[in-house]
């Protein structure tokens, strides 16, 4: 009788003879060691039973999706579910790959050696932070794809046909600002793309990129008291808003961004010095914060009560299995549910609208551009003036900024 110490005791005779019994207690144990609940164990135990028996003695020299879909439509008939199926996927892929047996589909990108050598190009010889590696490649991906689905050749492209592509793809979809970073991000790529004597280097000269004026998007922040609003709809006995309002906390106190808050440690936590150790990506070196009293309580509530146990140095985890880091994409939601929740309405509903929060109440309570900056972790002041294109009078009738009334 097979017994595994992430599964308790079976009662199914049939476990000590399905093949692949070691592959799979392996899996299962690694998902319970990553957080998975006893009853998702289970349920992943009994898939991979179904696919073990439907494996032939081959299937490690590699499992493809042909095959795997084929076990699926099978537990599907038997159980008249489209749901067991994708259940039978969903399972049977993460175990696969874990031990190395999946096969890839054999589609391949047709510029994905390109595309790779630009993101490494930017990441280790420019330097460029790994926000603006992650967009920059993202937007250049999007636009090899389209070349490749409309039969376009890197090599023969015309400024015509990057006409068309912004013409085709964001006509009505994106904004002026949303063009504007489109044609940075593919002007830079397309440039790479000529000393590599991918393309005419021609191409990146003949992107017009749209206008912006300074500040034209602003105001952008909650008022400070839709701040307050989401702090207090976050502050309940949830593991999820137990989480969600340490977050808010250093977006909306600290003015973190998105990034850093991922990033943030364990480590950089100093419990008995009360201070925060922040790594501004913008700056790329350490800040020293008080760690104040709200916050403090705030962190140390999520991780005693809610962060489960991990070798992950990263303070903030999801809350689903697997137990693995946040990304800053998912901040962004954070934020968002509570906007959404509440009605707040703001140019802009993610966790960057809270750093915008953050400076104007700064500036409401008249610190110079130079110290707020310094809070934010700017580099120069003149991306500091930006939270100066509000109306003071307004934001007089705040008050002063005074940490002391948040703890």
């Amino acid at each position: 009788m097979d017994q595994s110490p992430c599964s308790g005791q079976s009662t199914d005779h049939r476990r000590d003879d399905a093949p692949f019994g070691d592959e799979r207690k392996r899996y299962l144990r690694h998902c319970a060691e990553h957080g998975a609940a006893p009853a998702v164990v289970k349920v992943k135990r009994n898939e991979l039973l179904w696919i073990a028996d439907r494996l032939g003695p081959d299937a490690r020299q590699g499992i493809g999706m042909e095959v795997l879909w084929r076990i699926a439509l099978e537990r599907q008939k038997l159980h008249r579910a489209v749901t067991a199926a994708r259940r039978v996927v969903d399972i049977g892929r993460p175990w696969l790959r874990f031990l190395g047996w999946w096969r890839e589909p054999t589609a391949v990108f047709q510029y994905q050696d390109q595309l790779d050598q630009y993101v490494a190009c930017m990441r280790d010889e420019r330097g460029f932070t790994p926000s603006t590696v992650e967009q920059w490649g993202r937007k250049a991906g999007r636009f090899l794809r389209w070349c490749e689905q409309t039969n376009r050749q890197l090599a023969d492209l015309q400024a015509s046909d990057v006409d068309d592509y912004f013409a085709t793809q964001g006509t009505g979809r994106w904004s002026r600002i949303s063009v504007a970073n489109t044609a940075s991000a593919l002007r830079g790529f397309l440039r790479y793309a000529a000393t590599q004597g991918m393309c005419t280097d021609r191409l990146s000269a003949a992107i017009c990129r749209p206008r912006l004026y300074q500040q034209e998007s602003l105001p952008y922040a909650p008022d400070w008291s839709d701040v307050q609003r989401m702090l207090a709809d976050a502050d309940t006995d949830k593991p999820r808003d137990i989480r969600d309002r340490a977050i808010l906390m250093l977006l909306a106190i600290y003015g973190m961004r998105s990034g850093e808050v991922v990033a943030l440690r364990l480590d950089q936590i100093d419990w008995p010095g009360r201070t925060l150790r922040l790594f501004r990506l913008k700056r790329r070196q350490p800040q020293i914060y008080p760690l104040i009293q709200s916050v403090a309580e705030g962190l140390a509530r999520y991780i005693d009560t809610v962060r489960p146990p991990s070798s992950c140095p990263e303070v903030f985890l999801c809350i689903q299995a697997p137990r693995r880091p946040m990304k800053a994409g998912s901040i962004y939601d954070v934020a968002n549910r509570r906007f959404v929740a509440l009605g707040i309405e703001a140019a802009h509903q993610g966790g960057h609208a809270l750093r915008h929060a953050c400076a104007t109440r700064l500036l409401a309570a008249g610190l110079p551009l130079k110290e707020i900056g310094d809070h934010l972790g700017h580099r120069s002041t003149s991306a500091t003036s930006t939270y100066a294109k509000v109306n003071i009078a307004a934001l007089r009738e705040v008050g002063a900024f005074d940490l002391g009334e948040l703890q």
